[in-house]
C-alpha cells in the first residue's frame, strides 16, 4: 500500500526528486524552492528537515537536480527563461544554506530546458532557448559550480549552413544520454515545440571528440512527421541490449524507436520506429523510464500517469495507468 511521503502547498508549480540523495526540491509559483530531506526507508513520518528559500520574484517552472558527484545542487528555470544554479554550502561553521552560484539569462530569448550529462573529463550542462538555438557549458573545476565556460552555440537543424533567427520555441525537450564510463563521448537528444519545422524533429547530438564540436548522428522522426512538434522526449538507460530506446511525444501519440550503435560512413546511427502508442489526451508533459530502462511512465494534460512496458516479443502496450486521488 501506497504512503504518502509530505504533502506539498497550493501553489506548487514543479518538483525532482533526488534518487541518490533522498531528497525532494518543489518549486512555487511565487518563486518559493522548497527541498525536503527523507530519510531511509522513507515514510510519512520521516521527513526530518526542510529548507525553503526564495530564488525568483516570479513562477519557477522547471527544476533539476545537479548530478551528485558534483554536490548537493539545483538548476531553476522560471517563467522569464531566467536559469539560475543554488548549491547547498556551509560556511564558517554555519548551518548549511542555500546560495546561488550561478545566473544565465538572455535579453533576447528565454531558458526551455537544461540538463546535465557527464562526459569523459567533465560535466556539461545544455540548455535550449526559445530562439532555438542551443547552449553547450562545460565546468572547469568540479569543486567550483559558478565556474562555466561555453562549449558550443548551434540550432537543432542538420544542416550545418541553416539558420533560423526569427524562430519562435514555446517549449522544448532534452535527455542527456544515461551510459557513463568507459570510452563512450558524450550525447543527447532535442526537441523543440516551435513554429519553424526544421527546428522541431527530435535529434541526436553528440560531440565529435576529434574535431571539437557536435555533430548530429540521428533524426527520430519518419520523412512525412519532421516538422511535427516535440512535447517530450526520454532517452532510456541501456543494460547490455544492442541498441538504444528512444521515447519521443508529439500530437500524433507516444514513439518508441531503436537508435542502432553502429554508424554509416556518415556517421549517422540507424533508427527505426518500433511503436506509436496512444492512450493520452492531448499533449504529453513529462516522461522518465524506470532504473532498467524496461518501463518508460508518462503524465500530460489529461492528468494521468501511465507506465508503458514490451512483452517479450517486443510488442508494446500499456501496463497501467494512475488517476489522481484529489
Amino acid at each position: 500500500m501506497a504512503k504518502e511521503l509530505c504533502t506539498l502547498e497550493n501553489g506548487t508549480t514543479c518538483s525532482s526528486w533526488n534518487y541518490s540523495g533522498m531528497r525532494l526540491a518543489a518549486g512555487s509559483a511565487d518563486g518559493t524552492l522548497s527541498v525536503f530531506d527523507f530519510r531511509d526507508p522513507p515514510s510519512s513520518s520521516s521527513i526530518h528537515s526542510t529548507f525553503k528559500f526564495r530564488v525568483h520574484e516570479g513562477n519557477i517552472v522547471k527544476i533539476i537536480w545537479v548530478p551528485p558527484e558534483y554536490g548537493d545542487a539545483v538548476a531553476c528555470i522560471s517563467a522569464d527563461g531566467i536559469l539560475s544554479l543554488w548549491e547547498e554550502v556551509a560556511e564558517d561553521s554555519q548551518p548549511l544554506q542555500w546560495k546561488i552560484c550561478k545566473s544565465f539569462g538572455s535579453s533576447s530569448s528565454k531558458v526551455l530546458d537544461v540538463q546535465f550529462g557527464i562526459s569523459l573529463t567533465s560535466l556539461k550542462m545544455v540548455a535550449a532557448y526559445s530562439d532555438g538555438h542551443l547552449r553547450v557549458y562545460e565546468l572547469l573545476d568540479r569543486l567550483e559550480l559558478r565556474n562555466w565556460q561555453l562549449q558550443a552555440e548551434f540550432q537543432n537543424v542538420i544542416e550545418s549552413v541553416s539558420a533560423f533567427g526569427k524562430a519562435l520555441c514555446l517549449t522544448a525537450s532534452i535527455s542527456w544520454n544515461p551510459q557513463k564510463g568507459g570510452s563512450q563521448e558524450s550525447s543527447f537528444l532535442i526537441g523543440f515545440n516551435s513554429n519553424t519545422a526544421e527546428l522541431n524533429s527530435c535529434k541526436v547530438w553528440e560531440f565529435d571528440q576529434a574535431h571539437q564540436r557536435w555533430i548530429p548522428v540521428a533524426e527520430l522522426a519518419l520523412p512525412e512527421d519532421k516538422g511535427d512538434q516535440v512535447y517530450a522526449v526520454a532517452w532510456a538507460p541501456n543494460i547490455g541490449r544492442p541498441y538504444e530506446i528512444i521515447a519521443v511525444a508529439t500530437h500524433k501519440g507516444l514513439g518508441i524507436w531503436h537508435l542502432g550503435l553502429n554508424p554509416d560512413y556518415n556517421r549517422r546511427l540507424p533508427v527505426e520506429r518500433v511503436a506509436l502508442l496512444s492512450g493520452h489526451e492531448g499533449m504529453v508533459w513529462q516522461m522518465e523510464w524506470d532504473m532498467s530502462g524496461m518501463t518508460l511512465a508518462t503524465t500530460g494534460h489529461d492528468g494521468m500517469v501511465r507506465l508503458w512496458q514490451s512483452n517479450l516479443n517486443g510488442v508494446w502496450h500499456q501496463q497501467a495507468a494512475l488517476e489522481p486521488t484529489c
